[in-house]
């Protein structure tokens, strides 16, 4: 059982005017900093993507505020009446359900809106499940390609992995729980046995950071079908892509076995390219030897 939150002394000090982007706890309520705790008492309104999970974390540290929703739906409402207010001189707190606001989630709008007017525009950092997850995975982390959230259908989602299989970096996806295992899937299809983590419910009571080979981690029965939402890790490709000539010799020597379909997929997983373009390839070699 969690223990209560006791609030700490909040700053005296004035909110200066201008939009603050507020990271709020992904998890255990006290991983919020003091400074991001100063912003939400001073603040005028406080935008977030939903008033309840905002609401609950005010009450536990004994804030009263002004909230209004700023979600995909309401975003369009409520940001001329927050811009008017910071044309105002007024002091606006913007928040996600949990995280860093703007990762994977509505506002830069809000933001770029208030830059070009000529408003402050001030980064309150803090929690990240996206980071949270990197520190402790052990895959390389000096290069990093965040790609959000995959399509929902298995078509598009295996064109969209083959779109980032060839970039040398460890790439990050978020997914829910409901569409885990067929992710999983479909990432071992694309990305073969390269070794990846997945880390649910980060920073909370069940805690869980799971790594291994894609393909292990596909028929993982505990990801079947999880609760809440996931970051996916998966280690860099080839640090330098095949050449063209190294991927038609690899693409000669694949169809001497297998359909081009089946060929552009083994060397795509082999070379860490673009299976689309390895098939069109193997489409022409498979005419040229006619």
């Amino acid at each position: 059982m969690a223990r209560p939150v006791s609030p700490p002394p909040l700053s005296d000090a004035p909110l200066e005017p201008g939009l603050y982007v507020v990271a709020t706890p992904i998890g255990n309520l006290r991983d919020i900093t003091l400074r991001a705790l100063d912003v939400l008492d001073g603040a005028d309104l406080i935008l977030a993507e939903d008033t309840r999970v905002t609401g609950k974390l005010l009450a536990a540290y004994r804030i009263s505020g002004r909230l209004e929703r700023h979600d995909e739906h309401a975003a369009e409402r409520a940001r001329p009446k927050a811009l008017a207010l910071l044309a105002e001189g007024g002091r606006v707190a913007l928040v996600s359900d949990a995280g860093t606001p703007l990762i994977s989630d509505p506002g830069y709008r809000l933001v770029r809106e208030a830059a070009a007017a000529g408003i402050r525009v001030y980064p309150i950092p803090g929690p990240s499940a996206l980071l949270a997850a990197l520190s402790v995975a052990g895959l390389p982390t000096d290069r990093i390609l965040f790609a959000g959230f995959p399509p929902p259908k298995s078509a598009a989602r295996r064109t969209f992995f083959e779109e980032v299989a060839g970039v040398g970096a460890t790439l990050a996806f978020f997914e829910g729980g409901s569409r885990l295992a067929d992710s999983l899937a479909d990432m071992a299809a694309v990305f073969g046995p390269r070794e990846a983590v997945v880390a649910r419910e980060l920073t909370k009571l069940y805690e869980t950071v799971v790594r291994g080979p894609l393909p292990e981690l596909a028929a993982d029965p505990a990801f079947q079908a999880p609760k809440g939402e996931i970051v996916v890790l998966v280690a860099p490709g080839r640090e330098a892509a095949a050449t063209a000539d190294e991927a038609d010799a690899a693409l000669a020597e694949a169809l001497t076995r297998l359909r081009p379909a089946d060929a552009a997929s083994e060397v795509a997983k082999a070379l860490g390219l673009p299976r689309r373009d390895l098939y069109r390839r193997a489409m022409a070699l498979k005419g040229e030897g006619r």
